[in-house]
């Protein structure tokens, strides 16, 4: 299993940091931990715009009590344009499926897991959260239509089931090839955890994050075809409400875009926490970029002033690559 903590419990975590914190840091120049790079650069030099208002909402979020974590890569460059505490472990939700499908596209190409083979659902317990096939009412899926429903609803139940499938073991041997050293599947998804239980579905951090979208458009995941499929998945995704709300693109059929905009991510939400990681590519440059935001879900006020965090950094990516 990946080396990685967990997260202190409430009351008992590191103090808040935020933008404000000798951690956070705007580098255009230090070097990037992405390995390779695809593609050479035709674009012009993205490093000249600032992310001044991200780094004042994120120092809102985080002087109300949360704990902040941020990375973008600029990824011609393989450079760090944006870091804060990008190595702490963090719960992230359900953006823990993506080693997991990472795994399952892995097991597709090798031959050892059939995408067409059928997997009924009353196998498993049920899940009410995020996800579509709960309320569908054929019982047997196809695996690869359980990766699409995982990747484009967050839906619980296919995830679990796919888990089920390859082995919670497996996924964790690929988490340590892929060399996500702060990210760990913990569990299956649960509507209710009990003592007995992880506290979390999973946990990673926002360098690793950033780190493993970079790998998947530079074919580095795996292999061309696992990076390829899974990348697809991921297009697919509809919960286009964080970051991605400064897109404008349609939640619901966003894998091509007239105006050159190549853009794939992934949300994690549960209570207290917010991530999304992702990939957005314009003309002028293209980054692979995650913010984790923990918080104290007090109010209605705290989620909100979490979500203008993550809107404000997505308007300011949209600046970075137009």
């Amino acid at each position: 299993m990946a080396n990685a903590s967990e997260p202190p419990a409430r009351g008992s975590e590191p103090r808040p940091t935020g933008p404000s914190d000798p951690g956070f840091r705007r580098d255009s120049d230090a070097r990037g931990s992405r390995r390779g790079r695809a593609r050479a650069s035709r674009r012009g030099a993205g490093g000249k715009r600032t992310f001044t208002s991200t780094l004042r909402a994120l120092d809102d979020v985080a002087a109300s009590g949360a704990q902040v974590s941020v990375r973008i890569t600029d990824l011609d460059r393989g450079t760090s344009v944006l870091a804060g505490d990008d190595h702490v472990t963090q719960p992230v939700a359900g953006l823990g499926v993506v080693p997991l499908l990472i795994e399952v596209a892995a097991q597709f190409e090798g031959g050892t897991l059939d995408p067409l083979e059928l997997f009924d659902r009353t196998a498993l317990a049920g899940v009410e959260g995020a996800g579509l096939w709960q309320h569908l009412k054929v019982p047997t899926l196809p695996l690869v239509d359980m990766a699409v429903l995982a990747a484009a609803a967050g839906d619980g139940l296919a995830a679990n089931g796919l888990l089920e499938r390859v082995g919670l073991p497996a996924v964790r041997a690929r988490i340590d090839a892929l060399g996500l050293s702060r990210t760990a599947l913990l569990d299956r998804f649960r509507d209710h955890r009990g003592p007995d239980d992880a506290p979390h579905f999973a946990l990673s951090s926002a360098r690793d994050l950033a780190e493993v979208f970079a790998a998947l458009v530079n074919s580095q995941a795996v292999s061309p075809a696992v990076s390829a499929q899974v990348a697809e998945w991921l297009t697919l995704n509809h919960d286009l409400s964080l970051v991605a709300s400064a897109t404008g693109l349609d939640p619901f059929a966003h894998e091509s875009d007239d105006h050159g905009l190549l853009f794939l991510n992934k949300t994690g939400r549960d209570r207290g926490i917010r991530v999304e990681a992702g990939v957005i590519a314009g003309p002028r440059a293209g980054v692979s970029y995650a913010l984790i935001v923990c918080f104290d879900d007090l109010s209605v006020m705290h989620r909100v002033r979490a979500h203008e965090a993550f809107r404000t950094l997505g308007v300011e990516l949209m600046e970075y690559v137009y």
